[in-house]
């Protein structure tokens, strides 16, 4: 092949060569243009969910905001609710009454609890109050209701304010002194438990005479009045088959016991003496003291001191109904008692071994300090906040 033509066909191929699109590798535009897409999606996404959790928190505020506006008093709870999420709040009062100005003692008024410094603690379920006390080692208070055509109950509150029944229908409830056992009268039988945080265990029952009731608890015995009508005790060792009489079958009341463990009760005497205080030792079921001269009154009002040393009871002074004052280590055949103040009604609280209160029968609160009376000085009420006229405050024992 000549020069000539040699170089005529690398031209043409050459020639054809650059004629031919070739399709590129990668294309930037596209990618480019796809990336926007994306990112704007992205975006588009984010946004939408940001608008529905905005929405839903607006709408769960404005649902609370409107669940609280509609909100008065403490919630409610059912009552024996194991359930300890439901829990009483605070409650919420416009105008809360002030706190009880030296109130000598822990009290409930209208379902509230109120302590010594004016604290107040409602207790949502606890009905119409007739006694009350503490818990051994700062577990809440047993409160025993007052009766009712069905019967008493017995409500435990625990010192945040849940409350939980435990026992309803009873003819009589009695609570032992440290408030570790309770006693009651359910139809023709008499019961006994003990009492752990909000249960009763080791339950016992003896079958007693129609009539018959729980007095208190001396000891681990009951004492049993056998007859609210006539004179005439007796005591009960839960477990055991039978009652045991107290002999001295003239005794009306008893008041509690000694810490030797004789009993101070009340009965009755002649025409001249009046009534009489005694002491009985229920082990030996000998009289030992018996102490005439002051009317006492029969309604069994009344009790001692810790330490055994002071009995307060209701008593006549001249025309007058008042609490009376005795000296149990003074107690002779002639019984000196000193008038302490109005007549008092239902229980009382012994704060210390000098210091009582009750409440009398007009629903006044009443502070016998025992050396002031002593010196000839008689107890005068006391005011509680938040106090109405009709209104009767349940004392707290054992505070």
């Amino acid at each position: 092949m000549r020069r000539d033509q040699l170089e005529g066909a690398v031209r043409e191929t050459l020639s054809h060569q650059v004629a031919v699109t070739r399709p590129l590798t990668a294309d930037p535009a596209g990618q480019a243009i796809r990336r926007a897409n994306r990112i704007r999606r992205r975006r588009a996404g984010a946004g939408v969910a940001l608008g529905v959790v905005a929405t839903v928190l607006i709408g769960a505020g404005m649902s609370h905001l409107a669940d609280n506006s509609g909100r008065e008093g403490p919630p409610i709870v059912v009552i024996g609710d194991p359930d300890l999420s439901a829990r009483p709040l605070p409650s919420v009062s416009i105008a809360p009454p002030p706190p009880s100005p030296g109130a000598p003692a822990d009290l409930i008024l209208a379902g509230t609890l109120i302590d010594a410094d004016g604290k107040r603690l409602p207790l949502p379920g606890v009905g119409s109050a007739e006694r009350a006390h503490r818990l051994p080692n700062g577990g809440g208070l047993l409160v025993v209701g007052a009766p009712t055509t069905a019967g008493r109950s017995l409500w435990v509150a625990q010192d945040d304010g849940l409350v939980q029944v435990l026992l309803a229908g009873a003819a009589q409830i009695v609570l032992a002194p440290d408030a570790t056992q309770v006693a009651w009268r359910d139809g023709g039988d008499l019961f006994v438990a003990g009492v752990v945080g909000t249960q009763l265990i080791g339950t016992v029952r003896i079958a007693v005479p129609e009539g018959a009731q729980p007095v208190r608890f001396v000891g681990n015995n009951v004492l049993v009045r056998l007859d609210p009508t006539r004179p005439g005790h007796a005591m009960w060792r839960p477990g055991a088959e039978k009652l045991t009489a107290v002999p001295e079958q003239d005794t009306l009341d008893v008041y509690g016991a000694l810490p030797d463990g004789r009993l101070v009760g009340q009965v009755a005497g002649n025409s001249s003496d009046g009534t009489c205080l005694a002491l009985l030792d229920p082990k030996r079921a000998l009289k030992v003291v018996r102490a005439c001269g002051a009317q006492l009154s029969p309604d069994g009002a009344g009790g001692m001191s810790d330490d055994g040393r002071w009995l307060l009871v209701n008593g006549r002074v001249g025309v007058a109904d008042r609490s009376l004052l005795v000296d149990l280590q003074q107690l002779g055949t002639t019984l000196n008692a000193v008038p302490a103040g109005p007549a008092l009604s239902g229980g009382i609280a012994w704060t210390s071994d000098s210091d009582v209160s009750y409440v009398d029968s007009s629903g006044r609160l009443v502070r016998v300090d025992v050396e002031r009376v002593r010196a000839g000085e008689q107890a005068e009420p006391v005011p509680v906040a938040g106090l109405q006229p009709g209104d009767r405050p349940v004392l707290v024992s054992g505070s």
